[in-house]
């Protein structure tokens, strides 16, 4: 078959990516490197660096959340004691603040909400957090932590260098819950699962080698920080949609220590089961990178030429997939209309053009097969069979993601966000709650005990 070159840029950039070929290419360095370094015995590092469960302060920041604090209060205390726990009701106007109290732990009630990151701001100075703990885990309200969460993170903070260590994002998964009318809350998760599962270990794991230190974000809805260094961080930035890129920016452009991160310790997270919020959510989290960026500007030095990598595939990839959809509709209004649609000049040009340059199968062996090629891989290794029929929706809403980065864009120059709760429509954590999956997180073999040896 004969590609042409425009059909190849849209579909090498849009299908593959420059940060997944490099950072994946790392992380395999890495894994060998931390292979090799196991087997010769690790590292031995001071006992003094060492933080437990014990020196472990937990944060929730919660706004109207009593479908689900509940449970989540149920299963962080079984893992830290229960007066490590505290919780910011944040303008509640549900029983959120009296379900956290029945639950016996700590509960501060702010009257008016003032958005997560004020409530962050103000938990941590309200509870004395930087002098009475070695280590804050800011937890989402629908989080849930796998068993082995701190048994696995906790060891990344033996090396005094890293200062913050990313959880592992899986998307809570139970469809049988849902009931014949969840199909899309089915799509809708199984995209989000796909997209987490292999952007973290095909490039957040190498972005985060101790000789590269690069990512992008320390993911709020389940994070750890050391207590030192949150009174440098400006967790309340003005005009913020969203805190959690701002305040890895922030590790990075003031200095303050390495983003670790372990695959296999894994937080469990509610997404959006509607497409309005999922929609929403997307567009949220797009400003808020823009926002960050705007906040921060350049600096020298390699942050900023992955931060570089990343925002020239972002853009390019979210217009190759535009491009990508404007040529099938080219091509279907030419196959059904063409003789009626060529007497308009404009379009008898722009069909010559797409028609020169794509054909349905170029956009199908292009686009759509390596992306199901995809969705594949990660059901099998996961064991959700389901993900191959939710897989035949995922360029479209690939395409959703597209539009929002683009939308996004201008608005961050333009837009002052408060940062006030805009929380998805909740579930109950028993009825969205998965068990650790089949492949327990791995990435690679040995990677999480390398990763524990990181240190």
């Amino acid at each position: 078959m004969n590609w042409p070159p425009v059909a190849l840029l849209v579909l090498a950039v849009s299908s593959f990516g420059l940060s997944l070929t490099i950072w994946g290419s790392i992380g395999v360095i890495r894994w060998l490197g931390e292979l090799v370094e196991l087997r010769r015995g690790g590292r031995v590092t001071p006992v003094a660096h060492r933080v437990h469960v014990e020196d472990v302060a937990v944060l929730i920041p919660a706004h109207n959340e009593e479908p689900v604090i509940e449970e989540t209060l149920a299963a962080i205390t079984r893992l830290v004691p229960r007066q490590n726990v505290h919780v910011i009701s944040d303008g509640s106007t549900d029983r959120t603040a009296e379900l956290a109290r029945a639950a016996g732990v700590n509960v501060l009630e702010i009257p008016v909400a003032g958005g997560k990151a004020r409530g962050l701001k103000t938990g941590i100075e309200h509870f004395a957090l930087r002098h009475r703990f070695k280590a804050v885990l800011l937890l989402d309200a629908d989080t849930r932590l796998d068993d082995r969460y701190f048994d696995l993170a906790l060891p990344m903070f033996d090396d005094p260098e890293v200062s913050s260590v990313a959880g592992c994002a899986a998307t809570a998964w139970n469809p049988h819950r849902l009931g014949w009318r969840g199909g899309m809350a089915r799509v809708l998760n199984a995209h989000r699962d796909r997209t987490y599962w292999l952007f973290q270990r095909l490039v957040k794991y190498g972005q985060c080698w101790r000789y590269a230190n690069v990512a992008a974000i320390v993911p709020g809805f389940a994070s750890l920080y050391r207590t030192t260094i949150l009174d440098q961080i400006d967790i309340d930035a003005p005009g913020m949609v969203i805190e959690d890129f701002n305040m890895t920016f922030e590790v990075h452009h003031r200095r303050l220590g390495r983003v670790a991160f372990n695959p296999d310790a894994v937080a469990y997270t509610q997404d959006p089961h509607r497409f309005r919020d999922y929609n929403k959510q997307v567009r949220r989290w797009a400003l808020g990178f823009w926002q960050t960026l705007r906040q921060h500007g350049l600096w020298v030095g390699k942050f900023w030429a992955s931060m570089t990598i990343t925002v020239f595939e972002l853009i390019t990839s979210s217009l190759s997939l535009l491009l990508a959809t404007f040529a099938v509709a080219v091509l279907a209004l030419g196959d059904l209309f063409g003789q009626t649609l060529d007497q308009v000049g404009a379009f008898a040009a722009v069909d010559r053009f797409i028609s020169a340059n794509f054909s349905y199968e170029v956009l199908l062996l292009g686009i759509a097969i390596p992306d199901f090629a995809l969705t594949a891989i990660v059901a099998l290794i996961r064991r959700r069979p389901l993900y191959l029929l939710a897989g035949l929706f995922f360029v479209p809403l690939r395409i959703v993601d597209g539009i929002a980065i683009l939308v996004s864009l201008p608005r961050a120059w333009f837009v002052k966000s408060t940062g006030r709760w805009v929380s998805p429509q909740r579930q109950a954590t028993s009825n969205v709650t998965q068990l650790r999956p089949p492949d327990a997180g791995r990435p690679l073999a040995g990677a999480a005990l390398a990763e524990v040896r990181e240190a």
